[in-house]
């Protein structure tokens, strides 16, 4: 499979970190007691929030397939695993000294490192299977959920009886499936012959070259965002004297 650089995978990641960052500012005001609790659990931010994770994850997948589908380069992998992993165990120390009550313990970047692994076993699989495995990690959760793995040590698999409370909670199930469909769709785009359609657009306008070295740069911008806003919050209410 010939290596394409498809610039509206950068342009997509660049999107969802903007997404991802008016949810987190909306979640920095309640938090902040700006807006009444409660504020962030209505309706269209669970929603917002739910796309935002989903688009993070099938574009994990996607970009699996196309970089390692015709074979697995581990020594790049591994370089990019370390960082997810080292990104992950970052956010799970700091949120539980800063929030121990719902600190993040199996969130995004901890969803983004198993798809990063376990995606590695089905990239040979046929799409249309690949597609039927993502159907059913998804209503597992939903058919599966079972007292038996209500211990802490399970909560990763998404299948306890119980919702851990955790600000930022991505199990393996139903999540799992978002990049299993983002790889099954990148087998068929390869099959089908469709990826250099997709890698046509350069996107070279300024908001097209922001929003791509966004998504070069997401690692970087993920960990670093919520502290800045934090802070120029913090700043301002500090300076306005509510604080």
């Amino acid at each position: 499979m010939t290596k394409i650089r498809i610039e509206a995978l950068d342009l997509a990641r660049g999107i969802a970190l903007i997404a991802m960052t008016i949810f987190h500012f909306a979640y920095d005001l309640e938090l902040f007691a700006i807006k009444e609790p409660g504020f962030i659990t209505q309706p269209h931010w669970k929603y917002f929030a739910r796309s935002i994770a989903t688009s993070f994850l099938f574009l994990t997948g996607f970009s699996l397939y196309l970089a390692h589908g015709s074979g697995i380069r581990w020594r790049g992998w591994s370089i990019r695993m370390v960082k997810i992993v080292a990104s992950a165990l970052i956010i799970t120390i700091a949120t539980y000294f800063a929030t121990p009550d719902q600190f993040i313990f199996f969130g995004i970047l901890h969803a983004i490192a198993f798809a990063s692994l376990a995606g590695l076993l089905f990239l040979r699989l046929p799409w249309p299977l690949i597609l039927v495995l993502a159907i059913g990690v998804f209503a597992l959760r939903y058919v599966g959920r079972t007292e038996t793995l209500d211990a802490p040590i399970w909560y990763w698999t998404g299948l306890s009886a119980i919702n851990p409370n955790s600000s930022d909670y991505v199990p393996v199930f139903p999540w799992f499936s978002a990049p299993l469909l983002g790889i099954a769709f990148a087998k068929l785009c390869v099959s089908a012959n469709w990826l250099e359609k997709f890698a046509r657009p350069q996107f070279d306008q300024k908001p097209g070259r922001f929003l791509k070295f966004l998504g070069r740069n997401s690692l970087v911008y993920y960990l670093l965002h919520q502290p800045v806003m934090i802070a120029l919050i913090f700043a301002v209410l500090w300076i306005t004297g509510r604080i």
